[in-house]
């Protein structure tokens, strides 16, 4: 579908729209690897050579933040959001080409956003003995209806919602009342003593004592559950889904200009100049403590925060890819990015599968190859090479997963 080459164009202009959707799919593709690299277990090779700063700094940017602040592993899932944004004009256009009517995409687009929905469900009851509702790995499903809706209308209309969105955002959390001064924390899985709990009024973004949470405690548990939800451990929210959608506008956005102007030098550095924009925007908020960095809950700041990152990783893309036509080195990360939902799932459903087969079939004489310390890494990264390698054929035989 985003993969079709208009038959209008002249063949300049195809070979510009191929390299357009491949800095599009490399960039995917980059932030899928992040994902599935989670399996060479840095952290657990940092602890192995707790003096190195080497592998300290590999730890950091594997993990998420405890709270506050931003590691390369948080820029994972705003990058491929951001991208479902970047996608969807030439969607649109691609559909509108085949003489689809308004009405039949936006049933596609609702269908597509229920069906995302239900396969976040169904990936975290993996393992559950019943149906496991949560909503933290659905957030581009509960957002794409609408974010398709506002993809048929004006650039104007796109940012206003945008704005709207981070401003209400911020609104909800900052009017909503604080816990009372002897609050039991640790009855929402917080210690009191947690040393990322925050005081004043950077208090109404705390983890488990925010409008976000206490509206889960009420809605998770409309839901059959084994017991009765309090918190989610790592305080991530449904509501999440109301910033990230933000993130998807932003993307849409950048993909919407792209589409109109192309990727030229002009376009490539007003993606960049605004990414700097929104980098310095996100972490000024977090230094004036408007509006704390929190990727768990998806803050305005780190919204903008993350957003200028996407911009600046899209706008480097485009002009690697896209302008200089250098691209045998993205091929790697392209075979990924066209078959993004495929490895999704392969690294929900068969890391262990895969770990076990290697422990079994090689044994410790192969993963304990360069010594035990660096066992981790070196099943994680077969596991990595096997998973591409899937990829890979799929690619060959354009099998490509969609939804």
């Amino acid at each position: 579908m985003l993969n079709e080459t208009p038959k209008n164009l002249t063949e300049d202009g195809q070979a510009i729209w191929r390299a357009r959707l491949g800095s599009i799919d490399a960039y995917r593709g980059l932030a899928m690897l992040l994902m599935v690299a989670e399996v060479t277990h840095l952290c657990a090779v940092a602890a192995h050579f707790p003096d190195s700063s080497f592998w300290g700094f590999a730890c950091f940017h594997q993990s998420h933040v405890p709270w506050v602040g931003c590691s390369l592993h948080d820029l994972i899932q705003p990058s491929f959001t951001f991208l479902v944004g970047v996608a969807l004009p030439f969607s649109i256009a691609s559909r509108r080409r085949r003489g689809q009517s308004v009405r039949r995409m936006t049933v596609h687009a609702f269908y597509r956003a229920l069906a995302l929905i239900f396969l976040g469900i169904f990936l975290r009851s993996v393992g559950k003995s019943q149906t496991y509702y949560t909503f933290e790995d659905t957030q581009i499903g509960l957002g794409y209806g609408f974010l398709f809706l506002l993809g048929l209308r004006s650039t104007r209309i796109q940012w206003l919602a945008f704005a709207t969105i981070l401003v209400g955002t911020w609104l909800l959390f900052a009017a909503y009342p604080l816990p009372p001064r002897d609050f039991d924390y640790e009855s929402v899985g917080v210690p009191a003593d947690w040393e990322n709990l925050e005081e004043g009024f950077r208090a109404h973004w705390n983890k488990n004592v925010n409008v976000a949470a206490d509206f889960d405690r009420w809605f998770l548990n409309r839901f059959p559950r084994e017991a009765a939800f309090k918190f989610n451990s790592g305080g991530y929210q449904t509501l999440n889904f109301i910033p990230t959608l933000a993130t998807m506008i932003l993307g849409l956005l950048a993909g919407g200009l792209l589409k109109r102007e192309g990727p030229g030098m002009f376009v490539i550095a007003r993606l960049a100049a605004l990414g700097l924009l929104f980098l310095a925007a996100g972490w000024g908020l977090e230094l004036l403590s408007i509006c704390p960095l929190v990727k768990r809950i998806w803050t305005p700041s780190f919204v903008l925060f993350s957003g200028g990152w996407c911009l600046l990783t899209l706008s480097l893309f485009c002009w690697i890819i896209d302008l200089k036509q250098v691209r045998g080195w993205a091929f790697p990360l392209i075979v990924i990015g066209m078959n993004s939902i495929a490895i999704y799932c392969m690294s929900w459903t068969m890391t262990k599968f895969a770990e076990t087969a290697i422990q079994t079939h090689l044994g410790s004489g192969f993963t304990q190859i360069f010594g035990e310390a660096y066992e981790s890494l070196v099943i994680g990264v077969t596991i990595t090479a096997i998973f591409w390698l899937t990829m890979f054929w799929m690619y060959r035989h354009r099998v490509f997963l969609k939804i």
